[in-house]
């Protein structure tokens, strides 16, 4: 059974504190901002990089710490290639089990190897309490969450209805999550591809988040 949702409805929102962000507003230039969660990973991460590079689109990885300090070459290889990279904690811990200090502590770790005040809670789950801290810092964080979650880590749904879980919704604005980790691959790997070709058709741009 799912139990998440693909496009995010609009009264969830409205149970996290008004500074974190869902999607973007619209330009003049008409964007998508495809992020990438849980990496780096050898695989996934690499595959990412290589479509990115095929459509000269930029996007954003919400890294893991733990992986950062693994695969350090390939978050380099993120810099480099001129994508923005954001903190995940550094355990991929959920903020609801865990008390403020140990959180702020986990994200803090992830901080000394991800240079960068954008942040993204694992599954979605942060504490007011635990939110705050984080925006009323300064320099203050940045807090993103998504618009449309692709479900590239539900092993119950095809490669099909993963990339489909985008193509009905994306829009101009829309903030995505993929996960280029190995959980995802299968179903990442199959709907990114059909994902970028349609937002180039579609004419608009794929940019990172600004940090």
């Amino acid at each position: 059974m799912q139990r998440y949702w693909v496009k995010t409805p609009q009264w969830l929102k409205k149970f996290y504190p008004r500074d974190i962000a869902w999607e973007m507003p619209v330009g003049e230039e008409p964007a998508v901002y495809l992020t990438f969660d849980d990496g780096p990973h050898p695989v996934a991460t690499s595959f990412v990089l290589a479509q990115l590079a095929r459509v000269s689109a930029r996007a954003t990885f919400f890294c893991v710490g733990n992986n950062v300090s693994l695969h350090p070459e390939l978050y380099a290889q993120l810099l480099n290639a001129g994508h923005a990279t954001g903190n995940h904690t550094f355990d991929h811990i959920n903020g609801w089990n865990t008390n403020n200090f140990t959180y702020i502590k986990n994200i803090n770790a992830a901080a000394q190897l991800i240079k960068s005040r954008m942040f993204r809670p694992p599954y979605g789950r942060i504490k007011h309490s635990q939110a705050r801290k984080l925006l009323r810092t300064i320099p203050s964080w940045k807090i993103y969450m998504w618009d449309i979650l692709s479900g590239d880590f539900d092993k119950n749904i095809s490669p099909q209805q993963c990339a489909e879980n985008v193509l009905a919704h994306v829009k101009p604005g829309s903030i995505v999550v993929f996960h280029d980790s190995e959980k995802c691959f299968e179903r990442m790997s199959f709907a990114l591809p059909l994902v970028l070709d349609h937002c180039l058709k579609k004419g608009w741009k794929l940019n990172a988040l600004p940090g």
